[in-house]
């Protein structure tokens, strides 16, 4: 199955930022990575802001992807409490890698690529005000259990011993065992 060009660039941007010692994206470096030419690159991406845009939409997609795969139904009708169980699961379950960490990281200096990470995660992760506290603060764990467990697998810094994995996302579904929803 081939892809198209656009997703081939931001396939190979993803890989440029795979390589030992960690890689960086030019407009350069993604159009060799792409096998195409720079002004080839810049048909898709004009600068190398709107191909960091790209990309993070590109690994938000997929998360989203991930996530609307463990929901019985639409994100709209999800309960709190399946919307962060989704998150959990996603995060302890799929294979991430230091690209996934180098792109969500990068977010953080530029406001543009913050902002969409915002957008897309925002109706997952938000824990509704009305909820009573106590649930308030066992969803929030089992979100910040998921985020550091992502971290460390993503990065390869202090990883999780695969054979704790499932005891992990147990832990995580006792803090989310009061679901009435």
């Amino acid at each position: 199955m081939g892809t198209n060009k656009r997703e081939r660039i931001l396939q190979g941007a993803l890989e440029l930022l795979r390589v030992e010692g960690g890689g960086t994206i030019t407009l350069d470096a993604a159009a060799r990575q792409a096998g195409l030419t720079k002004p080839g690159l810049m048909y898709h991406f004009a600068t190398k802001e709107a191909l960091m845009l790209g990309v993070v939409e590109y690994v938000a997609e997929r998360w989203e992807l991930l996530l609307l795969a463990r929901l019985d139904g639409p994100l709209e009708s999800a309960s709190p409490y399946q919307r962060i169980r989704a998150y959990v699961e996603v995060a302890l379950t799929e294979r991430f890698d230091r690209a996934d960490f180098a792109i969500f990281s990068d977010a953080v200096y530029r406001d543009a690529l913050t902002d969409t990470w915002v957008r897309r995660f925002e109706p997952w992760l938000t824990v509704p005000g009305g909820l009573p506290e106590p649930d308030r603060a066992r969803l929030t764990a089992a979100r910040l259990l998921a985020d550091g467990y992502w971290t460390a697998a993503a990065t390869g810094v202090f990883p999780v011993p695969e054979a704790d994995r499932a005891r992990v996302l147990a832990i995580a579904d006792h803090l989310m065992k009061d679901e009435t929803s």
